[in-house]
């Protein structure tokens, strides 16, 4: 009985030491993430690192740095593609400046719907991933915010209201917007949003439900007005070299678990839509469509600046939405 005992505890210690010696292999990266922790992007960033570490067998162990607590928004995309982080989260036309065929889901009025978001970035996502190839980088999933609104601390029916009103923009597609509309555009990530805001530094700007409600922005503006001008997209990218040095069975995992989470994040994204107005509208803000008059001036914008990115963008472009058109 005594020599069962001991061949048990050591068959225990083994199974202890092997399970120490994987968790002490393990290889951990950092994710950095740009949005709050109770964001849906950054909870569905942490479903993913969970299923990474399950999928690789506990070889890949990913910690979420959500906020802009690791890297600023802005400096996400480069501390991937030099490395300084293996992988992170980054809204994808946040980079159109730099490689305009990823402002492909801010083009407005081309897809107002989740459905017709998705469809779009089926016709999109080949020519999406050649060019962030090009940047050293690798798409791993991509998830939908909401429709984008227009954010006010005051009634508007026209561009006549939005004179020299402040407006935070966060690409070169809302900068645009804010100067066809008569607006100073102001570049503001979105955690330094609620200070910006308070400050005077921005009085206005265009997002999903999500922003406003995860800002509290019902401390300082009034109004929110439906749009639906599109359904921006974030991406959760990684390092080209990183993907490409890992083994097939390595990233096959890692890509399982992130088509999964790509599919729960753009579920919880529609289901969440509705939630958010309504959680505007009992902390005090009014929401409502937008009048006719201002819709007729945004869908006019909308096909300017469309024609303006097929321009600069050329037969790329083009193949993008001939392919959504033909569907």
């Amino acid at each position: 009985m005594r020599t069962f005992t001991k061949a048990l505890n050591t068959v225990a210690t083994t199974v202890a030491l092997a399970i120490a010696g994987a968790a002490a292999s393990a290889e951990k990266w950092d994710m950095p993430m740009a949005y709050a922790a109770t964001n849906y992007h950054s909870e569905m960033g942490v479903v993913f690192a969970d299923k990474v570490r399950e999928y690789t067998g506990g070889e890949i162990d990913i910690t979420v740095h959500p906020g802009g607590s690791l890297f600023k928004g802005g400096e996400i995309k480069r501390a991937v593609q030099t490395g300084q982080a293996p992988i992170g989260e980054r809204f994808m036309s946040a980079h159109a400046n730099e490689a305009p065929l990823l402002g492909w889901d801010n083009l407005p009025f081309i897809a107002t719907t989740y459905e017709q978001n998705s469809a779009l970035w089926a016709a999109a996502k080949s020519k999406v991933n050649a060019q962030l190839s090009d940047l050293n980088l690798v798409a791993l999933y991509t998830c939908p915010w909401p429709g984008q609104g227009f954010y006010f601390n005051k009634e508007v029916s026209s561009s006549k209201d939005t004179q020299g009103v402040k407006f935070r923009s966060y690409n070169t597609a809302t900068a645009t917007f804010a100067e066809e509309l008569g607006m100073i555009p102001v570049q503001v990530e979105a955690a330094e949003l609620s200070q910006a805001l308070a400050t005077g530094v921005a009085q206005s700007f265009i997002s999903s439900g999500s922003t406003g409600y995860d800002r509290k922005v019902w401390e300082h503006l009034s109004h929110y007005y439906k749009v639906n001008a599109w359904l921006p997209r974030n991406y959760v990218i990684i390092n080209k070299g990183v993907w490409e040095g890992m083994s097939a069975d390595m990233q096959a995992g890692i890509q399982k678990a992130a088509d999964e989470t790509g599919a729960a994040c753009a579920a919880k994204s529609a289901e969440l839509a509705n939630w958010y107005f309504e959680q505007l509208e009992a902390n005090g803000m009014k929401v409502a469509d937008a009048g006719s008059e201002f819709l007729s001036e945004l869908e006019a914008i909308g096909a300017k600046m469309t024609a303006d990115w097929l321009a600069v963008v050329g037969a790329d472009g083009q193949a993008i939405l001939d392919a959504y058109n033909a569907n």
